[in-house]
């Protein structure tokens, strides 16, 4: 029976004729069709993906593997455009709209040989961590139904957890591939800023977006990340800064790294108490194994959260403007008496109530009489991070922290409080706020029988080094 460890033994075994890509695309067909009720897919292309690998297994047996990715099984999100296939952010304000062009990152995977398989399900627009906000209902953690997967990228996340596919692409704003990873007990990574073309890629927060990679394994996100990553015309924020080949993240680290971690992260009264404990005794571990692990003051942690949701709301306020019911997308069935009055009854109807009232706290702070004391601040504080943050990298290798600072809470435990749920980002927003790759790590497990992460940050477009030092990381964990 076909199983799978990671792409490199996939494609050994797809050379070696031991699988194919068509048996590997009907394990995952039926591993799907059989796990309907974690609600992880909105949508699978069962017949397109059969014809893809079909046409892999005929092209392989006269030109052998033709493409990094070949045969690769790859979910993405419901935010992420692929030409003629349904893309509705998981909202009702784009029912029924067909994406008219390819994501840049997902042409880059298919011309690499990649199948994808299907859409998958997350929070409304990407706004949430709890993948609770879909109009396509929640998404259920497959270790504990009753417990969400985190969000907004809930429903990719699953998707490997449960092995759905070999990958998913997610989307990571303000930790919407971390926080998800990290409930979940797999990997993910949110490369920096412009590593990876946002062409395609419904708008959020536009100085905040980047597509991200969940995984099981790090040499795989690292052939991911290889494949998608790169210049990109239709995007002037793309990076034109190669990214070295992913084999070199493969092979024997022996270096000595200087982590450093913030002291306010750790005497945060809202950590768990065990992933505190956990996270001490780890950098114990790191310091016993030969490394320097040291506590730095960041005394602008507080300033974080309130920073990232002022900037990222007025930027969505903006971007979401578009969706209006007059060209594409969800109209209201009632009679307008105008046109104002035609656009409040789409998008009030259209809307979910989470993003409206990022739309709305948006609006406000990007008013006349806010706007200095907001918008002007924040990015004021956004500038302030980055330039201590500069001077973190000056002096370490690399940050490290919680993911999270709990582990996956119950189905609608936090609904009717926004507030506990925001506070919820306080350790993955900083990376998105300057724009540094960022990758939770499944390094531990939590008395209530859900695993928990460690978040490890590089300096920015430091992918490979960040890469190296996580299975550094995760080998060190594995050991007594």
């Amino acid at each position: 029976m076909f199983r799978f460890s990671s792409i490199k033994d996939y494609h050994n075994a797809l050379v070696n004729g031991d699988t194919t890509c068509v048996e590997a695309v009907h394990y995952y067909l039926q591993q799907i069709d059989s796990t309907r009720h974690l609600n992880a897919f909105v949508e699978v292309f069962t017949e397109e993906a059969i014809a893809r690998a079909q046409e892999l297994d005929q092209t392989r047996a006269h030109a052998g593997i033709s493409g990094k990715l070949h045969g690769v099984v790859i979910g993405i999100k419901d935010v992420i455009s692929y030409k003629g296939h349904s893309l509705s952010a998981a909202s009702r304000i784009l029912g029924g709209f067909t994406a008219i062009y390819t994501a840049t990152a997902v042409e880059r995977l298919l011309l690499e040989g990649a199948i994808i398989i299907g859409r998958q399900n997350c929070d409304e627009f990407a706004m949430g961590s709890s993948n609770e906000n879909s109009a396509y209902g929640p998404v259920l953690n497959a270790l504990d139904n009753e417990r969400v997967p985190g969000g907004s990228s809930g429903g990719s996340a699953v998707a490997v957890q449960a092995g759905l596919c070999m990958l998913a692409l997610g989307s990571d704003t303000g930790g919407s591939v971390r926080q998800p990873a990290d409930f979940c007990g797999i990997i993910g990574l949110k490369p920096s800023y412009g590593r990876i073309s946002r062409y395609g890629l419904i708008a959020y927060a536009s100085s905040f977006d980047q597509i991200g990679i969940f995984g099981s394994s790090v040499d795989d996100v690292a052939l991911a990340l290889e494949t998608m990553a790169g210049a990109d015309d239709y995007d002037s924020t793309a990076s034109p800064a190669p990214i070295p080949l992913a084999t070199a993240v493969e092979g024997e680290d022996t270096a000595r790294y200087k982590f450093a971690y913030f002291k306010e992260s750790i005497d945060h009264p809202g950590l768990d108490p065990e992933i505190k404990a956990a996270f001490l005794d780890f950098a114990k571990k790191l310091t016993d194994a030969g490394h320097q692990v040291q506590a730095v003051d960041f005394e602008l942690l507080d300033y974080v959260v309130p920073t990232y949701y002022i900037l990222t709301t007025a930027e969505a306020s903006s971007n979401l403007s578009r969706y209006d019911g007059v060209k594409f997308g969800y109209r209201s069935k009632q009679e307008a008496e105008d046109l104002t009055a035609f656009y409040k009854q789409n998008r009030s109807e259209g809307f979910g109530k989470e993003v409206k009232r990022r739309i709305m706290l948006g609006t406000f702070v990007l008013s006349s009489g806010y706007y200095d004391a907001y918008f002007t601040k924040a990015q004021q504080v956004r500038q302030l991070l980055t330039q201590k943050t500069q001077e973190v990298f000056n002096c370490f290798d690399a940050i490290i922290s919680p993911t999270v600072p709990s582990p996956a809470f119950r189905l609608g435990e936090m609904s009717n409080d926004p507030i506990e749920m925001f506070l919820a980002d306080i350790y993955t927003v900083f990376a998105n706020l300057v724009g540094i790759p960022g990758i939770s790590l499944p390094l531990f497990k939590h008395t209530s029988g859900m695993p928990f992460g460690m978040q490890v940050m590089t300096s920015q477009m430091n992918e490979v080094p960040l890469l190296r030092l996580s299975k550094r990381l995760i080998h060190l964990s594995e050991q007594n």
